[in-house]
């Protein structure tokens, strides 16, 4: 586990951390987020990092879901047990394929923070981590979609029932400092949430 790199500390106590260069496989919080394909048969990436620590127990479970839903549509979450992994649950959601910056593209990828954040709330997970949401083979810009995600989960996070620590597990340096520098612009806004920003030793 690696030294925080930034973490975002709200008024109610909860707190969102971001790690970096960080493995989401080893990841001890009660859920991990994967960054799913629409298959949910695993892929390259974290994905395939994710299926390949947890072991097949995920996929079959995956693979009952699609017989049961079909598809999981871009946006969307589902949830699955953890499999090998330490962590318990893996919570399953899709990004958007990035195709120029469409107004709904992001509207998408905050849809994938917020669903996930819903599924783990209403499963009573306290905490959970994240990877980088679509800005690997999906193509996102970093920056804008660093500054999406922190967002969403400083929107989402204070309103939930259970969930308490949320961790941005970031797989390499550079993505690690966007995330770090869109977490630093949200704390200076006005925001009618108070948080308070510190940078880590990392």
């Amino acid at each position: 586990m690696s030294d925080f790199a930034a973490i975002l500390t709200f008024a109610n106590g909860k707190t969102l951390e971001f790690h970096g260069p960080a493995d989401i496989t080893k990841e001890t919080t009660e859920a991990v987020v994967n960054a799913a394909n629409s298959s949910l048969l695993g892929g390259g990436g974290v994905d395939g990092a994710i299926h390949r620590a947890g072991g097949p127990s995920i996929l079959q479970e995956c693979k009952r879901i699609v017989a049961a839903i079909g598809t999981l549509p871009a946006g969307k979450a589902v949830i699955t047990t953890g499999g090998r992994l330490p962590a318990k649950y893996v919570i399953h959601t899709v990004g958007p394929v990035y195709r120029g910056g469409e107004r709904h593209e992001a509207e998408t990828l905050a849809s994938c923070y917020r669903e996930s954040m819903r599924t783990a709330d209403d499963h009573g997970i306290r905490s959970l981590a994240f990877p980088s949401i679509s800005t690997g083979a999906f193509g996102y810009p970093v920056r804008e979609a660093a500054e999406i995600a922190a967002r969403t989960i400083v929107e989402a996070l204070p309103t939930c029932a259970h969930v308490e620590h949320v961790r941005f597990v970031l797989f390499d340096p550079a993505t690690c400092k966007a995330y770090v520098r869109a977490a630093e612009k949200i704390s200076r806004e006005s925001m009618a949430i108070s948080v308070i920003f510190t940078k880590g030793p990392s």
